[in-house]
């Protein structure tokens, strides 16, 4: 477990929780989903020192759910926010860990490029009280300790009350990790189209058969996943939104500036999963439309090959009518005795094979189809 005492003079962590409420700033608490499922009674009474109250039980549930979907709630003393970000490894799929229970299975492999294999997420548990920040991690991780490293590079802190780079409340620092998770999201919607790009030019290539369909499957299910764990992050983001603008207003200029802050900073989260929700989809659909067309494009070659068959079978059609003509049994037939007769049907049947062929070609019946 990682402690923050963040105030308007500088950062410092400390590894001991604390015992009364800081004489400044607030407190910011980072434990991963284990420590915080051993160490759940002492950190409840942390809580109830310095917030005068703890968590519910279902929120204690929650905040120990490695399968749970991106979602807001709240009471009258805090607010909970879960919010899933993009896991380094294998996603969890289990609390496991604690005393009695099983221990935890690692997902399922997934096939197919490296980056497909990135989208496995796992959720990150904010519990936001006026002067504490509890957030409840996954075991691996690297978003708490890289802005944890970011945050201690912040001291001392700006001294303009406005700009300055340490959060203000605990609400502004969920709103920053909130927003660096987020980041990791549009880091990888560019892996994406790369990876999606070369495939289309495959499929649409004439030169190269395309053997990647079950890499290709599992990408389309990958965005639509991805997809679907994009709306949950929104709809948790939204209630949010819509809670903070519920808020009392503040009684100073200086308060309802920060106020006015986190709506903004809010706000920016929202948008930021909304351009992550529309690249997805544009994904989703670029890569249907790359199979539809790849279709397409075997299905035009395929008629050409048709269309070329079928005008030399119709060039031979003369050419067998002239042959199964002289190879009738009769004993008496025009020229079955001359001795320039061979030469003659030779002569007849070239005029006819290369009249029929130019005029198939006039036709375009025998023209390649332009790519």
């Amino acid at each position: 477990m990682r402690i923050f005492n963040i105030h308007s003079s500088g950062v410092t962590e400390t590894d001991a929780l604390p015992s009364q409420p800081p004489p400044q700033g607030y407190v910011w608490m980072a434990c991963t989903r284990p420590e915080f499922e051993t160490m759940q009674p002492q950190i409840q009474a942390v809580l109830q020192t310095l917030c005068g109250m703890q968590l519910v039980d279902l929120h204690v549930s929650d905040l120990l759910n490695s399968q749970l979907p991106s979602h807001y709630d709240y009471t009258s003393q805090y607010d909970i926010l879960v919010f899933r970000r993009l896991a380094a490894g294998s996603a969890e799929t289990g609390a496991g860990s604690g005393p009695g229970d099983a221990p935890a299975q690692p997902a399922v492999r997934r096939h197919g490029p490296p980056v497909l294999r990135r989208i496995n997420t796992s959720p990150v548990g904010f519990a936001l009280f006026d002067r504490v920040l509890l957030t409840v991690h996954p075991a691996d991780c690297a978003v708490r300790d890289a802005y944890a490293a970011k945050l201690l590079s912040t001291a001392p802190a700006d001294p303009r009350p406005t700009g300055s780079r340490v959060p203000t409340s605990p609400a502004d620092l969920m709103l920053r990790i909130v927003n660096q998770m987020v980041d990791g999201y549009l880091d990888l919607r560019r892996e994406l189209t790369r990876q999606l790009d070369h495939w289309q030019a495959e499929l649409l290539s004439p030169r190269t058969r395309f053997n990647n369909w079950s890499a290709l499957l599992e990408a389309r299910m990958s965005l639509h996943h991805l997809d679907e764990i994009c709306e949950d992050q929104r709809a948790a983001m939204q209630d949010w939104t819509d809670a903070l603008e519920a808020w009392p207003d503040a009684d100073t200029p200086a308060g309802q500036r920060e106020r006015d802050l986190l709506k903004v900073r809010s706000r920016d989260v929202l948008e930021h999963i909304e351009r992550v929700v529309h690249h997805v989809r544009r994904l989703e659909q670029s890569a249907e439309t790359a199979v539809q067309m790849h279709f397409s494009v075997q299905s035009n070659r395929t008629n050409d090959i048709m269309r070329t068959l079928t005008a030399l079978t119709a060039i031979f059609l003369p050419l067998n009518l002239i042959t199964g003509f002289f190879g009738m049994n009769f004993e008496f037939m025009p020229l079955i005795h001359h001795q320039a007769a061979f030469w003659w049907t030779v002569a007849l049947m070239v005029a006819v094979a290369i009249g029929t062929g130019l005029v198939f070609w006039r036709k375009r019946y025998l023209a390649r189809t332009g790519r």
